[in-house]
């Protein structure tokens, strides 16, 4: 970790290399906080995709790591870190072509299949059921199973929840039991169907939500563990979706998806490079970005019409920024770097979700090992922790704390004739009344000052920890892992009654207020 001195050094280096000021005024109150930013939010996403899980999660018998089973541990533990709360499984579009049995019993005698949509490679289905939940309970995760809805029947999702969670005596539940599990798992997040829209089926709105009814009729409740049936929703701006959605299937469902990606260029022929890339499509990116507030905000008030008690969650199980493969990669493994600029994206998109937390209570970044924007790379034995990783390392914090509404103007960051929000942030306050506040400058050039009047919070002292580095196309390497990673924040203070920072140039800053 960067000391504090070193940090410092490090802000007259940028101050005297010619970077500017901007600065904002913040307000938090913590007199009102009734809201809980859930922890499921901070979810994650694993489909059976390039070297998400096998590769990755699943790993070779003879490769030198620590292993469980075949369970990766080394990648367990650093997810275990910063609490992954839940993990979804096994897709994505491999869901809706998955059939469940072909994984389970004997690992010799499970059929083989294709992955017609990652790359045609060779599934052995080695990884199924039992090793999804052994690896869940492993990470003291909740899994999250999406059903089949494309390419299965009814009485195959109906039969999986009954293998996972019927604790009487079937012919369905002796299977399990024969397979070294007496007891049911207790699934409760169960996906009918993925991309209904799409790769799961192409329908229309009207034609999934009659589908929706029917199989989660047969998905049923079985004693002590009640489905959070989750709905297969929006296509980003596909606000018809939601519409219909909301409208014939209502609250007979615990929540609603929605999918969006960040694209550097907005063009999925050509999204652009992971790690080169100039400060106009950097920000590009940032404003693309920024685009899910608005479209979680439009979702939210479609929702808000039929369901004004905001019983149904807006999930948000597929997000991430999305670019072109890494070159020499099979295409269809969506292998891509990560760099500082994804650190604010992730950063970025977080603060969103904390600030829309009455709707969205649950969102899963795509994907977890070495697929889109990954939190962990491998190669053979070695394992780097990506700058996303680290900002959920910073924001665990925020997990089942109390959602403390920020009022503020920020500052342009400005680029030729365009302009976006430089700053945005995040506040909340935990069972032992210490305050935390997520701040994203994404501005490349300039620094923020910010100072914040903080109303119905009694604190003294205030510490923080950093993300940034040099260049917003900084990465880490399986050489240098270590280039970009969280160090101590020696830039906040408290004047008064005020809480005082300099934020640097694109960087992520947690304030911890005691």
């Amino acid at each position: 970790m960067r000391s504090p001195l070193k940090l410092s050094i490090l802000l007259l280096f940028l101050f005297f290399k010619g970077y500017s000021q901007s600065s904002a005024t913040l307000a938090i109150t913590a007199d009102d906080a009734k809201l809980t930013i859930s922890k499921h939010i901070y979810g994650h996403f694993s489909e059976h995709l390039g070297r998400c899980i096998y590769d990755g999660f699943w790993v070779d018998p003879k490769l030198n790591v620590p292993k469980t089973d075949r369970i990766r541990m080394d990648i367990v533990n650093a997810l275990v870190k910063i609490k992954v709360p839940n993990l979804r499984w096994p897709g994505g579009c491999f869901a809706d072509e998955y059939h469940w049995r072909d994984g389970i019993g004997p690992r010799d005698q499970r059929p083989k299949m294709v992955n017609t949509n990652w790359g045609g490679v060779s599934e052995d289905n080695s990884f199924g059921t039992h090793e999804f939940l052994d690896l869940c309970k492993l990470l003291k995760c909740e899994p999250y199973i999406a059903g089949n809805m494309g390419s299965g029947t009814v009485e195959e999702m109906a039969k999986w929840v009954e293998y996972l969670n019927c604790g009487a005596e079937t012919t369905v539940t002796n299977m399990r039991k024969a397979n070294g599990h007496p007891d049911p798992f207790k699934v409760t997040f169960w996906g009918v169907g993925n991309e209904s829209w799409g790769c799961g089926g192409n329908m229309t709105p009207e034609f999934y939500s009659d589908n929706y009814r029917r199989y989660a009729t047969y998905a049923r409740n079985y004693p002590g563990t009640p489905l959070k049936r989750i709905a297969s929703g929006s296509n980003g701006k596909d606000y018809n979706w939601t519409e219909v959605c909301m409208k014939k299937i209502g609250t007979q469902m615990w929540g609603l998806t929605l999918h969006w990606y960040t694209l550097p260029t907005g063009n999925w022929s050509k999204k652009g490079s992971a790690t080169s890339f100039d400060e106009d499509q950097y920000f590009n990116t940032m404003k693309n970005c920024w685009e899910m507030d608005d479209i979680v905000a439009k979702h939210s008030a479609i929702m808000d019409k039929y369901d004004p008690n905001k019983r149904v969650a807006l999930v948000v199980d597929e997000w991430g920024i999305w670019t072109d493969v890494e070159p020499g990669t099979n295409p269809g493994f969506l292998y891509q770097q990560n760099s500082m600029r994804d650190a604010l994206v992730a950063g970025t998109t977080l603060n969103i979700f904390n600030n829309h937390c009455d709707r969205v209570k649950m969102a899963n970044l795509a994907q977890t090992i070495n697929v889109l924007q990954a939190l962990i790379l491998t190669d053979k034995e070695k394992m780097l922790l990506t700058p996303t990783y680290h900002v959920f390392d910073l924001y665990k914090v925020h997990q089942d704390a109390k959602y403390l509404p920020i009022k503020f103007t920020s500052p342009d960051y400005v680029v030729g004739d365009k302009k976006i929000p430089a700053l945005n942030a995040s506040a909340s306050i935990d069972s032992n009344k210490v305050v935390h506040i997520s701040l994203v400058n994404i501005d490349n050039s300039k620094s923020i000052n910010i100072r914040t009047a903080l109303s119905g919070v009694t604190w003294s002292s205030v510490t923080g920890q950093i993300l940034t580095s040099a260049k917003v196309t900084d990465i880490n390497t399986f050489d240098k892992p270590g280039n970009i990673k969280i160090a101590s924040f020696a830039g906040a203070k408290k004047d008064g009654n005020e809480l005082v920072a300099d934020l640097p140039p694109h960087s992520v800053v947690v304030l911890e207020l005691k």
